[in-house]
Parts: structure tokens; C-alpha cells; sequence
């Protein structure tokens, strides 16, 4: 797995992409015509998503088709996983558009790119790997809360309403503003939205295969355009640039730089979690295995060219890459491809999205929240054990009422501890058989440790472990079956050590493994202060020898 090795040799391939094993495996027209169709079939579920994300975040479409196919170009060409598709993502809609409420456009596109150095630089001190260890409740927890997010943002244009001022961020005031400008629904608004998820749904069921977001979305458009009185692309933003902009820097003053920092740090944290999320998925539906630093690295510089170009964040999205793989992808051409052929789109037909009603683009994003919430699995962790239950709905309840990064934190600091919970009960300190010895010395008592003796268990051990040091001068502590203790699990057994001395004992360890051992004479516990020998045989043995 890529990540894991460290050794200067195997450092290069952490970072090579994909794209350069792929042809240097060889690569010939069978596949390339394979690739093309996968890319296409991509490209065609992705351009009526990213146009709906991007409106959905506070933008205009074209920013969504920009992150699109700089995004996506450069996350495949560069990327660490053969199937990854890179673009604007349903998890970041909460943040950009609270983004783009503080700090502007500007801010925005100097936000991505800040949180595309971030992703580099993760990525090239190899903590790839770590991040992948978000443990499962909090992903289902926060990507629940997403998809309730996101569902809340797009009321307003499923239903047509008019609002009194702009529509607030926080999910309790949107929904009393909405509730407020419930007389303002537009029914053919309404229609429009309903039989776009009628028709996505309808078609998922009966034609899988076909584009069914799209075909949605242009059947929708046909009647806008014989003259719906629906809200289009072309009457809120006006018509769609045909070309990319000219790359650019924003401004970059000191100022500007300490009110994205903030927003930077959640694209990283988020768009880290969400590509390695994705690369995971699609490693469990090939059988191959991603390099999660050089897909980091990939996404970074993805976010850098998405900010010069006007775009916003870029992350690997799972619903895109399974369907890259599904329609039959060899590796990282279909990625590339998909970019051109949404630039080939772009320029073309630019003008025809003038005619996509908004509400059917709130269509789409109410099926992707739907399918993205992860019903069965949140239900399963709710009926579950009490301890996964609070980690996924403290996770979930954040993020919907407080803060997508919040949630995050909590949810994993919540998860750390019930771990640590579950690790110090697992450990143990159980009598074994004593061995009546020479009766000037006493008898020689025997307690077997089990489990990992680190911080969470130390206090627990600790008390029982006080206990015993009263009772025999001769004590053998069996580590054979510790696999790990650390500085905390060290000290207490110091503490054991200097009272046993203190009533005249004699104290030794068996069974430590060499890294056990390690840290415990790095705490102080040497020879001849305690004594360590393989085995309790071997103590039995010593002291026999001495009673001769």
C-alpha cells in the first residue's frame, strides 16, 4: 500500500502517478477507445452536477465547470489512483458558500489555492495514511449532516420561493426564512423539480445505463425554453463563457491571506478526507491499491490550478469515480478525458445552458443528497453499541447545527476516547499460581498483565497493581501477553517497583517483548534495581538455586 513504506528507495514511487505506471505498462487502442467511453460517460453526469454545485455554493455556474476541468485534468494526470475523478463536490457546498459570504470570490479562489499548498505539503511529509484512519462513524455522521445540508439549500429553488433578503446560512433561520416565504412557491417550479427526480429515479430503475441526470436535466430545459415560466441559468447568471479564463492570481496581501487561512484549513481537512474516501472506494470495487501521498499531492496542485483559473475546491468524488469504473475505465486517459470532453461542452454548448431551469438542478442535488446520506448505515451504527451511536450523532448533530469542521473534531475526539475506553478494558492484571518457596523468603506470587498497558489503562492497573505490592518480597509481573505500553504504563510499574523495594522485595519482569522492555528502561526500570528473564520458569529456577 502506498504510504506505508519510508525508506529513501521507495520514496519516488509514493509520488508517482498513476498515469505514468498505466503507460508504462503498456497502453494500446483497445483500451484508449475504453477510456474515451468511460470519460464521456463521466463527463456527462458530471457537467449538469458541477453547474449545480457550483450555483448551489453561492457561485456561478461557470466557476463549477472551470473546477470541473482544471480540477479534473490535473487530479488524473497527477493522482495517486487509477480511477479517481476530480472535481466540485456536494461535501464542500456548506463551506464555500459560507466562504464566499466573508471573503468574497476573490477570497474564495485564494482559499483554494491556499488549501492546495496545505494538500501539497501534507501530502510530501506522507501523512496520507493517517488521514485515512477518520474513524467510521464520524465519516457517516458528517457525510448524514451533509446531505440534510445540502437538501436544506436546495428548498428554495425546488419550490420557487421568493425570499425577502438573502437566505441564511445556519440550517434553523433558513428553514423559519423559508417557512416565512412559503406563499411565494412557484407551482411550475415545483413540477419541474418533482419530475426531474421522477424522471432521474425512473430512469435508474429502468435504464440504468442511460445518463439519467442529464436527460433530466435537457427534458426540463426543452420545456423552459417553449416557455415555462421557470428561473434558468441564463435569467440569474446570463450566458455561459465558451473558454477558460486566463490564469490569475488574487490578490495575495496579508490581509486577504489571514481571512482565507481559516476556510483553507477546512478545504484541506475536508477535501483530504473526501479523495482518500473516494480512492478507498475505488480500490474496494477494482482490487488495486492507490498511493494515498501522491493522490494528496495531486489534489493540491489541482486545487492551485482551480484557484488560478477561477474555479474553487477540488476533491476526489465517489459517486464520479464509481461511475468511471463502471462504465469500464483502464485507468487515469478516462479522467483526463472526461476534463476535455467538458471543455469541448463548454465551448459548444454554452449557450444552450442558458436554458437549464434552477429547478432542476435543485433536482439533482436533492437525488445526491439522498444517495449520499447513508441511511442503512447510520441506522446500523444507531442500533449498534451506545458508544458508535454518540460518536455518529454528536458527528452529525455538529454539522448540520454548528460547523462541518467542528463536527469533524468533535466526532474524532469523541472517537479516540471511546477507543481508548475500549483498549483499557481489554486489558487486565490476573493472579496466577503462587510458589511456596523457602520460608525466610516468603512465597513468590506471579501476576500475568494482558492487553496494552498505555495512559487509558495505567490509572485502572495502577490501583490493583498498589494492591499486590503489599502482599509478597518475591514478585514476577508476566508480560508475555502486553503487547505495548507506553510511558504512563511505564511510570506506574516504576511506582510498583520502588515500593516492593521500599518493604525489601525483589521485583522481575518476564516475557517483555524487545519494544516493551524498551520503554520501560527508558523509564528508569534497570537492572539490578528489577530483573527481567524470558520466563516465570526461569525465576522459579533462580530463586531454587539460591535456597540450595
Amino acid at each position: 500500500m502506498s504510504g506505508t513504506s519510508h525508506s529513501p528507495a521507495a520514496a519516488p514511487s509514493l509520488f508517482l502517478p498513476k498515469l505514468v505506471t498505466v503507460l508504462r505498462e503498456g497502453y494500446n487502442r483497445t483500451e484508449l477507445r475504453a477510456d474515451a467511453l468511460a470519460g464521456l460517460t463521466v463527463a456527462i453526469v458530471a457537467l449538469p452536477l458541477s453547474m449545480a454545485i457550483a450555483i448551489a455554493s453561492g457561485v456561478g455556474p461557470e466557476r463549477g465547470l472551470f473546477t470541473a476541468i482544471v480540477g479534473g485534468f490535473l487530479v488524473s494526470a497527477l493522482g495517486g489512483s487509477r480511477f479517481q475523478i476530480g472535481g466540485p463536490a456536494g461535501a464542500f457546498i456548506v463551506l464555500v458558500s459560507a466562504c464566499v459570504a466573508v471573503t468574497g470570490g476573490e477570497g474564495l479562489c485564494l482559499a483554494t489555492l491556499l488549501s492546495g499548498v496545505m494538500l501539497v505539503v501534507v501530502g510530501v511529509l506522507r501523512l496520507g495514511t493517517y488521514i485515512r484512519y477518520i474513524p467510521y462513524p464520524v465519516t457517516v455522521g458528517f457525510t448524514a449532516g451533509i446531505a440534510v445540508i445540502i437538501f436544506a439549500s436546495q428548498i428554495k429553488d425546488l419550490l420557487g420561493l421568493t425570499l425577502a433578503g438573502p437566505e441564511p446560512g445556519e440550517l434553523v433561520a433558513k428553514l423559519e426564512a423559508l417557512w416565512a416565504a412559503r406563499g411565494s412557491v412557484t407551482p411550475a417550479a415545483v413540477g419541474v423539480s418533482f419530475a426531474t427526480v421522477a424522471l432521474i429515479e425512473g430512469l435508474k430503475r429502468g435504464a440504468p445505463k442511460l445518463p439519467g441526470m442529464l436527460i433530466a436535466v435537457g427534458a426540463m430545459s426543452i420545456a423552459a425554453a417553449l416557455g415555462l415560466p421557470v428561473e434558468t441559468i441564463g435569467s440569474r447568471f446570463g450566458e455561459l463563457p465558451r473558454i477558460l479564463p486566463a490564469p490569475a492570481l488574487p490578490t495575495l496581501g496579508w490581509p486577504q491571506i489571514q481571512a482565507a487561512l481559516p476556510w483553507a484549513f477546512s478545504f484541506t481537512l475536508l477535501g483530504a478526507i473526501e479523495s482518500l474516501l473516494s480512492a478507498v472506494v475505488a480500490d474496494g470495487m477494482t482490487g488495486r491499491q492507490h498511493r494515498s501521498n501522491a493522490e494528496l499531492v495531486a489534489q493540491g496542485f489541482a486545487n492551485i490550478g482551480s484557484g488560478l483559473f477561477g474555479g474553487f475546491c477540488v476533491t476526489g468524488t465517489i459517486a464520479r469515480t464509481a461511475t468511471n469504473v463502471r462504465a469500464g475505465s483502464h485507468g487515469p486517459v478516462s479522467g483526463v478525458l472526461h476534463a476535455l470532453f467538458l471543455l469541448v461542452f463548454m465551448m459548444v454548448a454554452a449557450p444552450l445552458a442558458a436554458f437549464i431551469p434552477l429547478a432542476a438542478l435543485a433536482g439533482v442535488l436533492a437525488v445526491v443528497a439522498w444517495n449520499m446520506a447513508e441511511k442503512h448505515e447510520l441506522w446500523a451504527l444507531v442500533r449498534g453499541s451506545r458508544a458508535d451511536a454518540a460518536v455518529v450523532l454528536v458527528t452529525f448533530l455538529l454539522v448540520i447545527f454548528r460547523d462541518l469542521t467542528e463536527g469533524i473534531v468533535v466526532g474524532f475526539a469523541l472517537a479516540g476516547l471511546v477507543f481508548v475506553k475500549r483498549m483499557s478494558d481489554t486489558a487486565g492484571v490476573q493472579p496466577q499460581e503462587q510458589a511456596p518457596l523457602d520460608g525466610a523468603r516468603g512465597d513468590l506470587i506471579v501476576y500475568r498483565m494482558t492487553g496494552a498497558f498505555f495512559f487509558g489503562a495505567a490509572a485502572q492497573l495502577g490501583t490493583v497493581l498498589d494492591r499486590i505490592a503489599d502482599r509478597p518480597r518475591a514478585m514476577v509481573v508476566d508480560c508475555a501477553a502486553v503487547p505495548l505500553i507506553d510511558s504512563s504504563g511505564a511510570r506506574t510499574l516504576d511506582m510498583l517497583a520502588r515500593k516492593v523495594a521500599r518493604r525489601g522485595g525483589r521485583l522481575w519482569f518476564t516475557g517483555t517483548s524487545s519494544g516493551v522492555r524498551r520503554v520501560l528502561v527508558a523509564q528508569g526500570l534497570r537492572e539490578p534495581a528489577v530483573h527481567y528473564l524470558p520466563d516465570v520458569a526461569s525465576v522459579e529456577a533462580l530463586l531454587e538455586s539460591e535456597g540450595d
